[in-house]
């Protein structure tokens, strides 16, 4: 499993993410060139090499240019931001991540000023620079091909930070809010060292936080901010690394709803959106409801941070009036997906391990759909065709695969 592990022990940034990312290994030029599905303009990226207290880092900057007409960065509304995001041609996983984020920032301003979410603006959080920020870094995770998303607790710093409101405590309300539930700590100089954007960011795309897990460290990128104190490195390190064995039990939400009174036909599109958005699984179960009526029971696993976004498209999507929602655990194991050749063509196999030598190896139902369709052969014979070549290619036995199917 790849992991990327941010280590937030001078917390976090827009702009420390980005250099972060472009330090471990993704080029700006990738970055740059996907942003461009956004239409916004009036802006250029640029990188430099930084020391921070005698350790070399990377800088990325957000240059403005002269910010006329619709991307000047000033006040933005909720509707602004999303009919932005919304006309982009970004990969559709990204535009609803990122659109999720945008939401908890303005749910977290509305509860900061008392105002109605179509009601709040933006001011720090508004500009074209913020735009960027957010969805280079998810640009850059994506580019990486990370499995998981960790972190280390975050620092928030100290002091006081002048705003457009005036000079407010560190952290800033909005910080504090978009950090509710999650490990931070207060170390260092007394000044800002997360900001808004950066605690969206990380509450939003990590999955966890705390010490790194087992695992080996394959690459470390390291993102400057812009404050340099003296004899504190105001950094960012991002560990990509590989997990040898099971992290840990994984908190997971679920979210219900029974629906009797839908065409059955768009449930599969209703699975492939919640999927999109980030949904950890999607399932349906028979169910009998009042008056004896058939109807669907539907189940889907997320972690928290993509609750309010998956319950969106639930209630946008299907006939349902309200769901409902629970927190829980699950154990996964470590998944990877190999090649396999057989005399009918190439097909994946899922290969899983726990860490205790307990693994398992299932063919990838689509490669073998896709194979039985384009030979003509039937679907089992080619998941047991495929399922023998694993055994052949990775040396187990018959015995230790049931079916071709896994080894335990």
């Amino acid at each position: 499993m790849k992991i990327a592990y941010f280590d937030c022990f001078s917390g976090i940034s827009g702009d420390m993410c980005l250099g972060a990312l472009v330090d471990a290994g993704v080029p700006l030029k990738v970055i740059g060139k996907g942003l461009k599905a956004l239409p916004v303009r009036g802006y250029r990226l640029e990188e430099r090499r930084v020391t921070r207290s005698g350790i070399a880092a990377t800088k990325v900057d957000v240059i403005l240019g002269s910010g006329k007409g619709k991307n000047k960065p000033g006040v933005r509304l909720w509707q602004d931001i999303r009919k932005i995001i919304g006309g982009s041609l970004l990969p559709e996983k990204i535009k609803l991540q990122g659109l999720g984020i945008f939401k908890k920032i303005f749910e977290a301003e509305s509860r900061v000023h008392g105002s109605p979410i179509n009601k709040t603006h933006l001011h720090e959080l508004a500009g074209v620079d913020c735009l960027v920020d957010i969805f280079g870094t998810l640009l850059g995770l994506s580019h990486l091909g990370v499995d998981r998303v960790l972190a280390s607790s975050v620092n928030l710093g100290g002091g006081s930070a002048r705003t457009t409101h005036g000079i407010l405590p560190v952290p800033a309300p909005a910080t504090a809010e978009l950090l509710k539930g999650i490990p931070c700590h207060s170390s260092g100089p007394s000044f800002e060292l997360t900001t808004p954007t950066g605690a969206a960011i990380i509450s939003d795309t990590s999955s966890g936080f705390g010490p790194m897990p087992h695992c080996t460290i394959t690459t470390i990128g390291t993102g400057a901010g812009d404050a340099d104190p003296a004899g504190w490195p105001n950094l960012l390190r991002l560990f990509v690394i590989e997990a040898k064995e099971r992290v840990s039990n994984e908190s997971v939400t679920v979210i219900e709803t029974n629906i009797d009174d839908m065409n059955p036909q768009v449930f599969e599109f209703v699975m492939e959106r919640l999927f999109e958005a980030g949904a950890a699984d999607v399932f349906l179960t028979q169910v009998i409801m009042k008056k004896s009526r058939p109807g669907a029971l539907l189940t889907v696993l997320c972690h928290e941070k993509r609750k309010d976004t998956l319950i969106d498209i639930i209630l946008r999507e299907t006939a349902t009036i309200g769901v409902r929602f629970y927190d829980t655990e699950r154990v996964t194991m470590e998944r990877k997906i190999k090649k396999v050749r057989t005399r009918y063509g190439t097909a994946g196999v899922k290969v899983s391990n726990s860490g205790s030598g307990l693994t398992k190896c299932i063919p990838e139902y689509e490669d073998c759909r896709k194979l039985a369709q384009k030979t003509g052969m039937p679907l089992q014979e080619i998941i047991a065709e495929v399922g023998r070549a694993a055994e052949k290619k990775f040396k187990w036995t018959e015995s230790d695969i049931p079916r071709g199917f896994a080894k335990g």
